[in-house]
């Protein structure tokens, strides 16, 4: 059975870092793309990175180019969000999703829980 499992956040101060982590059940690197979404309080989710099956690197949006980086490892079927340079726009409920046929364009196969990540002082 598919699933995935987000960790990794929390509370963090402007300008620093988090690493969220993505469990993989179910389904691997080579086969599904990996994206993580985000959703602002009273905003809709957005897009935020995507991870093909051919090891390419989508952004679904700008305001994330240079800070945001995301990565898998495929030994250890997980998938991370490296964020740093945070600042509280990037306040939100993060989600993992694997999309079909390795597309970071492919139909959501499933959506992780969701993990809180709040930047503030």
């Amino acid at each position: 059975q598919v699933q995935l499992v987000e960790s990794g956040g929390g509370l963090v101060q402007p300008g620093g870092s988090l690493r969220l982590s993505c469990s993989l059940s179910g389904l691997t690197l080579d086969t599904f793309a990996i994206a993580w979404f985000r959703q602002a309080p009273g905003e809709e989710r957005e897009g935020v990175l995507c991870l093909g099956s051919s090891g390419g690197t989508i952004y679904y949006t700008d305001s994330v180019k240079g800070r945001f980086t995301i990565s898998g490892d495929k030994a250890k079927n997980m998938v991370y969000l490296q964020m740093n340079s945070l600042n509280p726009e990037d306040t939100g409920v993060y989600y993992c999703v694997a999309r079909w046929n390795g597309r970071c364009s492919g139909d959501v196969r499933r959506w992780g829980q969701g993990t809180q990540v709040t930047v503030s002082s």
